[in-house]
């Protein structure tokens, strides 16, 4: 891919904005970006609105920080075209359980074909609905309780805060709670 078509296909949600950002993107972001996600990221790019996505460097932080507690059950509130979903499907384990909440099952078919393609799709329960109700109903079930390892919210900022009550429920002490990468807020879940 040539420098210019991997500007384009960078998102401006980056962690950083600068000449430096391209440069740490070109020598240590991409080189280390599997080819699906590659392939998503671009075909991401050609949508109107690709500033939604998942900045790739953002995107190997979450990876990181998914190994990190060895996650294996997350919660996904935002999914857009999928990038950070595929990224933590091909992180997580085997039998490991993505619940991804999306108003937008148009956008989220985008990627489709690249999470099947990574066989990933099996990992993960696509929920078409508003976030909040389903958290909702996820909380009646008190097996759910403290039973998630990581959330990734990248969704309507306004409702974050209602987000974060929900979660702080949802996931366990010593799980991580990620907002999207423009705020990087990570929370340790305490009951």
């Amino acid at each position: 891919m040539d420098n210019e078509k991997k500007r384009s296909a960078s998102f401006s949600k980056g962690l950083l904005q600068s000449e430096l950002y391209q440069y740490v993107l070109e020598t240590n972001v991409y080189p280390r970006e599997p080819e699906l996600l590659k392939e998503l990221r671009d075909m991401t790019a050609t949508h109107p609105r690709a500033i939604m996505a998942t900045a790739p460097d953002a995107g190997q932080l979450i990876a990181m920080l998914l190994k990190l507690i060895n996650a294996k059950r997350t919660i996904e509130v935002g999914v857009f075209t999928g990038y950070s979903l595929l990224l933590t499907a091909l992180t997580i384990p085997e039998d490991g359980k993505i619940i991804a909440i999306d108003m937008n099952r148009e956008a989220y078919e985008i990627g489709l074909p690249v999470i099947r393609k990574a066989g990933v799709e099996n990992k993960i329960e696509f929920i078409e609905s508003e976030a909040l109700p389903v958290l909702d109903q996820l909380l009646e079930d008190p097996g759910n309780e403290n039973g998630f390892d990581f959330a990734f919210i990248d969704a309507d900022k306004i409702n974050y805060w209602k987000y974060h009550e929900r979660l702080m429920k949802l996931v366990k002490v010593g799980g991580i709670v990620v907002y999207d990468n423009t705020l990087w807020a990570g929370s340790v879940a305490m009951p």
